[in-house]
């Protein structure tokens, strides 16, 4: 084990090295799509495009990473797949009903089949890539499980669809949806706000951490999801990460940075990509640890006394 984790320490410096210093970039990423189910506000049809439409304004090329069972099984959800890959967005691969390697109850070749399942559908879809992501970011709850994982993701030709820049948009778009079901007409601007808040707090966190771990700005590849908050306020988060002086690249010249040939070493790996690398470095708890892995407990925290629906 020791071993392994002074070769990881040496690929750390050899790929710092090689790929110098840059000025800091982040590639979208959506996973979970397409969503059909119904949400206050917008229809499903309603939510994809305001998404597409956000990107197109702002010239982004992002990733949508695809739960087949969340829609695209049927067509019209795979019709709003298929117009993702159509307006230049790659189409990736996030299982079909989006079960958790880590579970005792889900095995290796059950999970692989639902990779293999997904990819029967979407491989022909415009702009497909073979690209993976791990639900709920999890490679296995043994070392068994990650490295078979790892060894057919391999053998079959897949990029490991790494994500660094973990958000919990999911958490505050729970409470967006709860809120408007139990109040139309309540009022979004605070809910709004702490989402932005999120986000910047969260790229400003793994932008220190890249610097702490490889001494530069690395090109960040951020995880969100096809839901509701994401419809209403992709505008504004795009547009807040430019004001922020950050370039958004695509998620192909994302993943071109050699962070991304990185395995970490980890008897069960999982999570961002950056976290898995500060524990196999012995970082620990590091300042700041409790803000990336809080699930957006503090922003929803604060949302609970203005009447927002936390629970």
């Amino acid at each position: 084990m020791l071993l392994k984790r002074i070769k990881f320490l040496a690929c750390v410096g050899a790929l710092t090295f090689a790929f110098g210093v840059q000025a800091q970039s982040v590639a979208f990423t959506f996973d979970d799509g397409p969503v059909l189910a119904e949400t206050p506000r917008m229809t499903p049809a309603q939510r994809n495009a305001a998404l597409l439409a956000a990107l197109d304004k702002h010239q982004v090329k992002a990733a949508l990473f695809v739960t087949l069972g969340n829609g695209a099984d049927r067509p019209e959800g795979l019709a709003f797949a298929r117009a993702w890959g159509q307006a230049g967005h790659a189409v990736g691969n996030h299982t079909v009903t989006h079960l958790d390697l880590n579970s005792p109850k889900v095995t290796l070749a059950q999970y692989q089949q639902e990779v293999l399942a997904c990819d029967g559908v979407i491989a022909a879809l415009p702009n497909y890539r073979k690209w993976f992501r791990y639900t709920f970011l999890r490679e296995g709850n043994t070392p068994e499980k990650r490295d078979g994982m790892r060894a057919f993701l391999k053998e079959r030709g897949y990029r490991n669809a790494y994500v660094s820049l973990d958000t919990s948009d999911w958490r505050l778009n729970d409470v967006l949806v709860a809120t408007l079901r139990a109040k139309p007409d309540a009022d979004l601007a605070p809910l709004k706000a702490a989402y932005l808040a999120h986000l910047r707090q969260r790229a400003e966190a793994y932008r220190a951490l890249s610097l702490k771990l490889q001494g530069r700005d690395i090109a960040q590849v951020m995880l969100m999801h096809h839901n509701l908050i994401n419809a209403l306020w992709l505008d504004d988060a795009i547009a807040q990460f430019k004001q922020m002086g950050w370039t958004i690249v695509s998620p192909d010249v994302a993943f071109a940075d050699p962070i991304y040939q990185l395995a970490p070493d980890r008897p069960v790996a999982g999570q961002s990509l950056l976290l898995s690398m500060a524990r196999v470095l012995g970082l620990g708890k590091f300042d700041g640890w409790t803000r990336l892995v809080d699930d957006g407990d503090t922003e929803v925290a604060a949302l609970k006394p203005l009447g927002f629906v936390t629970d």
